[in-house]
């Protein structure tokens, strides 16, 4: 039933865009000419270049975001002092716009591969602490105090009460965190040395070439929607993993 209803939804979204395309602004393209596009650019190699280095720059920055992202929330939530220490420094560093951060990246880092990981590990990186942050302060505290009269170790109380404990919001910062990194993986191919998928974008935005443009939109979303189902499928992995009791 959901597949039917999303294929029904795509095919009202290509009806809307076929009807937008024809309604006389020369600026949208039609389906027909966007896949022709994307053929041709696929065909010369362009595409897959394209992809595969921002796919390349998005996992290195995603990466190293979940490792530090995770490790920097259950650490700040399972150390109060450390977590009401840190807590007003990390607030201001989420709400502060990363783009104000890309100079002082790109002086220190340049323009190449190591600038664009670092722009979009702090986009991503964020998320995946508050929220796993979050998650562990959300852990039953009669329980875990029931842990520890039973003797419990820390590292046990980690494992088996804290961590499953904090698995749907971490969760929710991973889904959040790759949204943001690929979003950043564009704001970084764009300012940096312009390559990639932000690249073309940047190419045909400014040269009005409107269906080679659409394609590499698409392909963006292609990517976005891949990584969020993916997370999903972990997400039930996880969840069964979390009520086997670890």
């Amino acid at each position: 039933m959901i597949a039917l209803l999303r294929l029904a939804t795509l095919g009202l979204l290509i009806g809307l865009w076929w009807l937008a395309a024809h309604a006389g602004s020369a600026l949208i393209p039609t389906p027909l000419a966007t896949a022709r596009a994307a053929v041709t650019m696929a065909h010369d190699g362009r595409l897959w270049t394209a992809t595969l280095q921002s796919l390349a720059v998005y996992a290195a920055g995603l990466g190293l975001a979940v490792v530090a992202g995770i490790a920097a929330g259950l650490l700040m939530g399972g150390f109060r002092l450390l977590g009401n220490t840190l807590e007003l420094y990390v607030m201001a560093l989420a709400a502060t716009p990363r783009v104000a951060f890309i100079p002082l990246i790109i002086v220190l880092l340049g323009l190449g591969f190591e600038a664009k990981v670092a722009i979009i590990f702090l986009g991503a990186v964020m998320p995946i602490v508050l929220n796993t942050y979050a998650g562990v302060l959300n852990a039953d505290g009669e329980l875990v105090e029931m842990a520890r009269s039973a003797g419990a170790s820390r590292a046990q109380i980690f494992r088996r009460i804290l961590l499953p404990g904090a698995l749907p919001f971490i969760v929710v910062g991973l889904r959040l965190g790759a949204t943001i990194g690929l979003i950043n993986t564009v704001v970084a191919e764009l300012y940096t040395a312009v390559r990639g998928l932000g690249g073309l974008l940047a190419i045909y935005g400014n040269t009005f070439q409107m269906a080679p443009y659409f394609v590499v939109v698409l392909v963006l979303a292609a990517i976005g929607t891949l990584v969020t189902q993916g997370l999903r499928r972990v997400e039930l992995r996880m969840e069964r993993w979390r009520y086997d009791g670890g």
